[in-house]
């Protein structure tokens, strides 16, 4: 592009040099120009390429060549173009000014930027902020600036406040005409500053007044000032079609209005002279409402605004309010009375009435000393939980708060609450629970993260900073490294106010702090990696020595076995099934205590820290459990069982990874544990719920199943037995297949074919219950027989097998 655009001015010039223009030819060349050494630059002034010679072509060609060479310096550093003789020549110069002739310089051309003032106004109004509302905050955060600067000179000028108004802001609305007016007694502004500060757009008189306090080396004063920007004021045209601003300065003698409209390009000011509008001191903003926004002209509305986003601000802000009081009245009340048969006569009685009498007055809207700015020390407890209360319009104490201020390269102070109880979701990514103060202003309370991550978003307070990175319009909190470190403060106090809930004397808070939040910690395992050592702590669960009551992971450390190395923990649908699971029969003969995690978020969660105080995570219903007791018996059991594990695994198939001896069975046969690194039995179950679950990946974590046999057990004894003298018994296999799919169930697993498990188990109940019982049913039958009297009928003879003969000898 830079390239095109230099051709198309040489070719310009060129074109000229055929008409007959006077223009130079080195005016916006911006090159260094190689031509024969032998001619001087300062042999002859350059002439104009005006002269006509034949030689244009040529004269382009060169230019071209010119433009196109490396040795491009600037505009300020260009050689001089010369021709001579219908051709171009010119000498290179270095990237130096000096080596250039002022004579031969082209005049350079100063011009200032232009802007469409209509166009930037409603690039101001209509796209800058977001809420017609807040063009209260900023004419309020205006007119508060204006009363600290008169307070900053004030100091080393007493004469400014001589006529001894107070320093405040008045709101007052007119709701059928629809126009606001607020009033302050600040410093007020001259002609000229009216002039530099409304009629300059994005010029800021706050940003002068604090730039001229550095310069006269003021700075360490703490500066409440607001603005900085200089655009705060044109939000008045979000509501308004017309702005009249009447100031009065101590320093001037007279009183100016400014006045303004929303889709004009141009404004007025002219001197005040009626004198029922003159000021002692200050400015009044008189805002003439749009049609569809004199729904602001409402006090109540006005009042509702303030407090929402001025309530803090460092001066008292009154709104013209409707008031009333009650009085006692009498009044005449007509009763009738009878005088005769039919005569009826009006009597009047004197009656008191309760009439509420109605009035306008001023009232004070907003708190000008804000809790979070006070000494901690100084705050007690009931004053933290009514500003809580009032703030977020609760009507519970908090379980807890933190008041903190934190210096260095962030400043700002903070209250945060933990409430009692939860209204917000887990899966809620905004809440409106930490309110954002700039200089006591407040700006937004719609954070997605910013501030504080998703699973402390039931944190509620307030934050409170005089240099935040805000975007113009104060409404959206800019991505920085101090928003960083904010952030990092922010979540550190947060765990330690949870912490100081945890540790209370009271055990009852912390757990309803846990029923409420539990699962918002959870969540804090799988997404907060960092903070891993503040998160576990506060962590609660189940085990199989806390009679069902939850215990920390502290506890369960201390409760440790010397000998035993790992935290364990099984994971269920219920605690029922995760007591009475078979994972759990050696580990309750060694007395190892066991965390249930019985919520679906408990085995994530707990995967995700994988360690605690160096204890690791082990879950026992997984493959290579150890148990620290391996000895040469064992060793020697599985070598004699190696042949059976080997036939139970061919019999199985892909359905199982390999057949191992178990060392943690002590009553049940069998258990099907999962592989070291795939789904346990309870992760299969969540994620054969998930409606958009990956049934591919599942069908790879299935296979890695091991089948775990207790060679102490009967039934696998007997087993081991029919695989060293008839491998291929129908019967012997088919208890293998029962024996698989049962444990599977015991496990935690789901049968791929339940109605087929449950045809096998009737056919094997049907099997026993012939052989148990069938015998003992026929004696009883004769002995009826024999005792029935004797009939008339034939009786046919039974048949009976020899075997039963045998058997009935023998009983």
């Amino acid at each position: 592009m830079l390239g095109a655009s230099r051709r198309s001015v040489c070719t310009a010039a060129v074109a000229a040099a055929g008409a007959g223009s006077r223009r130079r030819a080195a005016a916006g060349v911006a090159s260094a120009v190689s031509g024969d050494s032998s001619v001087s630059s300062s042999s002859a002034p350059p002439r104009s390429v005006i002269n006509g010679e034949p030689g244009v072509p040529q004269i382009q060609k060169r230019l071209l060549s010119v433009l196109a060479a490396p040795k491009i310096i600037g505009t300020d550093n260009a050689a001089s173009l010369k021709l001579r003789e219908g051709s171009l020549v010119g000498r290179r110069y270095e990237s130096s000014a000096a080596a250039v002739d002022s004579s031969d310089t082209p005049p350079v051309e100063k011009h200032e930027y232009q802007a469409e003032v209509n166009r930037l106004m409603d690039l101001i109004v209509h796209s800058l902020y977001s809420n017609k509302e807040v063009f209260l905050r900023e004419l309020v955060s205006n007119a508060s600036d204006a009363l600290d600067k008169l307070r900053y000179l004030s100091v080393t000028d007493p004469d400014l406040i001589k006529d001894g108004a107070g320093l405040d802001i008045r709101i007052q609305t007119d709701k059928e005409n629809g126009i606001i007016t607020i009033t302050d007694t600040g410093i007020g502004m001259t002609r000229q500053e009216l002039v530099d500060s409304l009629g300059t757009i994005a010029s800021s008189g706050t940003a002068k007044f604090l730039k001229a306090l550095k310069e006269s080396q003021e700075a360490g004063v703490d500066s409440n000032l607001i603005g900085q920007f200089g655009v705060g004021f044109y939000s008045a045209f979000l509501v308004s079609d017309k702005v009249a601003v009447s100031t009065k300065s101590p320093k001037s003698d007279k009183q100016y209005v400014w006045e303004g409209e929303a889709e004009s390009s141009s404004y007025t000011i002219r001197e005040e002279t009626d004198p029922e509008k003159l000021l002692p001191r200050g400015t009044r903003l008189t805002l003439y409402l749009k049609r569809e926004d004199k729904g602001f002209a409402h006090p109540e509305k006005i009042q509702k605004l303030v407090k929402n986003y001025s309530q803090f601000v460092s001066f008292p802000i009154y709104t013209w309010q409707e008031k009333g009081y009650t009085k006692e009245v009498e009044v005449d009340e007509p009763v009738e009375a009878k005088k005769g048969d039919d005569e009826t006569k009006t009597e009047v009685k004197k009656k008191t009435k309760t009439v509420v009498e109605k009035y306008w007055d001023w009232e004070l809207t907003n708190e000008t000393q804000p809790i979070w700015l006070r000494n901690p020390r100084e705050v007690s407890t009931e004053e933290y939980n009514e500003f809580y209360k009032k703030t977020f319009n609760e009507y519970m104490d908090p379980l807890a708060s933190s008041h903190f201020t934190t210096e260095g390269e962030v400043e700002f102070r903070s209250i945060l609450y933990v409430p009692a109880t939860k209204k917000e979701d887990i899966t809620d990514r905004k809440t409106k629970n930490i309110r954002l103060y700039v200089k006591r202003v407040f700006i937004s309370d719609d954070f997605d993260g910013e501030l504080f991550p998703r699973y402390l978003s039931f944190v509620r307070g307030v934050v409170d900073s005089n240099d935040l990175p805000l975007n113009v319009s104060r409404e959206i909190l800019q991505e920085s490294r101090i928003v960083r470190i904010m952030r990092k403060r922010l979540v550190r106090k947060a765990f330690d106010m949870i912490l100081g809930i945890s540790c209370s004397e009271n055990r009852d808070d912390y757990e309803r702090f846990w029923e409420n939040y539990g699962k918002f910690l959870k969540l804090g395992c799988m997404e907060d990696k960092e903070n891993h050592k503040r998160i576990a702590p506060l962590l609660r669960f189940f085990s199989s020595q806390s009679n069902e009551e939850l215990i920390s992971l502290d506890e369960y450390v201390e409760n440790m076995k010397p000998e035993q190395k790992d935290i364990y923990y099984i994971a269920a649908d219920s605690l029922s099934s995760a007591k009475h699971a078979p994972f759990l029969e050696k580990l309750n003969e060694k007395e190892y205590e066991v965390l249930f995690l019985v919520d679906p978020m408990d085995e994530v969660s707990v995967t995700n820290l994988n360690s605690y105080k160096d204890k690791r995570f082990v879950d026992i219903s997984k493959e290579d459990l150890d148990l620290g007791d391996k000895n040469e018996e064992k060793e020697e059991i599985k070598q004699e069982y190696s042949q059976t594990c080997d036939w139970i695994k061919k019999r199985l198939g892909d359905k199982v990874a390999r057949v191992d001896i178990s060392n943690r069975l002590s009553s049940s046969p069998c258990v099907l544990v999962a592989a070291k690194f795939g789904w346990s039995a309870n992760m299969e179950r969540l994620m054969r719920a998930q409606s958009m679950g990956d049934m591919s990946s599942l069908d790879f974590m299935r296979s890695r199943k091991v089948f775990e046999i207790n060679p102490e057990h009967e039934i696998i004894k007997g087993l081991n037995a029919a695989c060293r003298t008839n491998p291929d018994d129908p019967e012997a296999l088919k208890a293998v297949d029962i024996l698989f799919e049962t444990s599977m169930i015991s496990s935690g697993f789901t049968p791929d074919n339940p109605a087929e498990l449950s045809g096998k188990i009737y056919e094997m109940m049907s099997t026993a219950m012939a052989s148990k019982w069938a015998s003992h049913a026929q004696p009883a039958e004769m002995n009826l027989q024999r005792d029935s009297p004797v009939s008339s009928e034939p009786i046919e003879a039974e048949v009976i097998e020899p075997e039963m003969v045998d058997e009935n000898q023998k009983k």
